[in-house]
């Protein structure tokens, strides 16, 4: 078994929800709290940039953090159990090559490891699958307060439409369209405005 790979995958599965938080905390940083007035007029369609939403709405930035840091968690104690057993196995094939076993005591000491293994990867598996359900959560809960919050904001407005865009070269489904109908700082206004209120209100 190479532990490293095991180590890798995890970091492979946790790779976007530690970017995205990254890159929550720089755009946060430009977030303004003043609510914002979209400049489409009533019945109009309009979008707005959902990788901007994704990015600099407080609460994915908030939940990702969380996530981050759980997944900062499971890597530190797969690697702490990973080095545990491989020096465990690099001492026994040290003994095994000076002969300093007798056949049964080896064979034991060689099904022994074979368990700990067995258990090092069942745990990693329980820890992959964990995370996965938490980010499956995350995502799930910021989807829910977008629509929610776009919900509420389409029977205040009176669009005919909103559009979710996503890209940055070829955005789609929006490829290209009238400013005026970018509706993406008022919705991140609110949606943050929204998010700090529902946070002091739980205090």
């Amino acid at each position: 078994m190479k532990r490293s790979t095991l180590i890798f995958s995890v970091l492979a599965l946790f790779a976007g929800a530690i970017s995205l938080s990254s890159c929550q905390n720089q755009a946060a940083e430009t977030n303004s709290a003043e609510p914002v007035e979209a400049a489409a007029k009533k019945g109009a369609i309009v979008y707005f940039n959902l990788d901007r939403v994704l990015n600099e709405y407080d609460m994915a930035n908030d939940l990702s953090s969380v996530v981050q840091t759980k997944a900062q968690s499971i890597e530190q104690e797969l690697t702490r159990r990973g080095n545990k057993l491989q020096g465990d196995i690099n001492t026994f094939q040290q003994k095994v090559d000076k002969g300093l076993f007798t056949r049964s005591v080896a064979e034991a000491q060689s099904l022994k490891l074979q368990q700990q293994q067995s258990e090092f990867e069942t745990f990693y598996n329980q820890k992959q699958q964990e995370m996965q359900e938490e980010q499956a959560v995350m995502m799930n809960q910021i989807a829910d307060a977008i629509k929610t919050f776009v919900d509420k904001f389409n029977a205040e407005n009176g669009y005919a439409m909103i559009i979710a865009t996503q890209g940055d070269i070829l955005p789609s489904p929006v490829v290209t369209a009238d400013p005026e109908l970018d509706i993406t700082d008022a919705i991140l206004a609110g949606l943050n405005a929204e998010y700090v209120q529902n946070k002091n209100s739980n205090k």
